[in-house]
């Protein structure tokens, strides 16, 4: 209840000035802003003022800057919310399910209830944390969602769900945030979440078990999980779906109920959305590498769809271990980067270091796959210098630790 009092303060018209005034603030200022300000207003707000500012310009990232501009955060609340995009996304998609109304249990600083509450959708959002269920109910307000959202402080397993259509729930995957609870250190913003990811969906706060048990009551579910949940572990009357945006794995989410295909799984790219769906093919064959190599979303990965990708290009893999895709042709697809490779060298830096000279390769990515070495540590080596650039694949090709020299394919 420490990191309550202060936050309400936050909410009083002192407190709301005070943000206004704290606004952009350079941290290397901070000091000095904080000294000024604590001659006229207490030390405690405007300690708060100053991590709320803090965490405001880390969390426009997510949220965009005009809203986390307007909204309130915590530490771990700005570290484990969704991304607007994704949280966006799934809003649309419960909706096209003929979702009215979700329990999102689990709510956080209710990120994904604002998705929820602007797709026309009544929310009821619920926290155990007093700290977390204050600010999801303030960032309600000041987004004036109010009306759509009901926030409500209590433990997710004790919640009655049956008057409402659909049940999402995002359980705890880091210590530290017990009972689903977005618990903060502090409202200073100083420190990063604290607690490591928690592996075992057993160790989930609520466990996977009772988060799938109250999915399958409901007539449409969304379970929020981690993306390197062994499959495994995605229970038989589930859909699995793996989401990226911009290229990085964001998270998987299980689909439960009407509308939705038992063991399906799908690859959503975002921005977009471009899904990809399963269609139970067998691991592609492996190929000598041909002239262009393909690098396929993580999303892709995640959801082991890569001899989907590789069907629609016509290709193999470099190796059986590794998901890079090689084809004869370049044929465009929204599941992978294509890039078009001019050489292929047994892992040697002294022979790559001459023919990036050779080249006149200033600028060199660096992109690895089943190598221990780091791109930094390469760099570093072979020094490259010049008006040209490159990309080089760290890999292995049949088993052998190889080098493959390109770029990104164009068409």
């Amino acid at each position: 209840m420490n990191d309550v009092l202060p936050f309400r303060s936050l909410l009083t018209p002192e407190g709301h000035a005070l943000l206004d005034e704290v606004r952009g603030t350079d941290p290397a200022d901070e000091l000095a802003v904080a000294t000024r300000l604590r001659r006229e207003h207490p030390a405690d707000l405007v300690s708060a003022a100053l991590g709320q500012a803090r965490l405001r310009q880390r969390a426009a990232a997510k949220f965009g800057a005009e809203d986390a501009e307007r909204m309130f955060f915590t530490p771990n609340g700005v570290e484990q919310s969704t991304r607007a995009s994704v949280a966006t996304y799934r809003a649309g998609r419960l909706r096209e399910l003929g979702v009215t109304s979700v329990a999102d249990l689990c709510c956080g600083i209710g990120g994904d209830a604002i998705a929820l509450a602007r797709a026309g959708i009544r929310v009821l959002a619920v926290d155990r944390d007093p700290l977390t269920a204050q600010v999801a109910r303030a960032n309600a307000d000041v987004l004036g969602l109010g009306d759509l959202i009901e926030v409500r402080e209590a433990d997710v397993t004790e919640v009655d769900t049956a008057a409402y259509d659909a049940v999402f729930v995002d359980p705890a995957r880091r210590g530290g945030r017990p009972g689903g609870a977005a618990r903060s250190a502090s409202l200073r913003g100083g420190g990063r979440a604290t607690g490591g990811r928690i592996f075992d969906p057993e160790s989930y706060s609520p466990p996977l078990s009772w988060a799938v048990d109250a999915a399958t009551a409901a007539r449409v579910a969304a379970l929020k999980i981690a993306p390197g949940i062994p499959h495994e572990a995605i229970p038989a009357e589930a859909e699995a779906e793996w989401i990226s945006d911009g290229g990085d794995v964001k998270e998987a989410v299980l689909w439960f109920g009407a509308g939705v295909e038992p063991g399906a799984v799908r690859a959503t790219l975002l921005p977009g959305p471009r899904s990809l769906l399963g269609r139970g093919l067998p691991d592609p064959e492996v190929r000598s590498v041909g002239r262009y190599l393909y690098e396929p979303d993580g999303a892709v990965i995640r959801a082991h769809l890569v001899a989907e990708v590789a069907d629609s290009l016509d290709g193999g893999l470099v190796d059986p271990t590794i998901a890079y895709v090689t084809a004869d042709e370049l044929r465009p697809t929204p599941y992978a980067s294509a890039y078009e490779i001019t050489d292929q060298l047994h892992f040697n830096v002294k022979k790559l270091k001459a023919l990036l000279r050779e080249r006149e390769v200033g600028t060199l990515t660096v992109k690895k796959r089943g190598s221990a070495v780091e791109p930094e540590e390469l760099r570093r080596k072979v020094k490259p210098q010049g008006p040209r650039s490159a990309t080089v694949f760290l890999t292995r090709v049949a088993g052998a630790p190889t080098m493959l020299i390109g770029a990104p394919a164009n068409g």
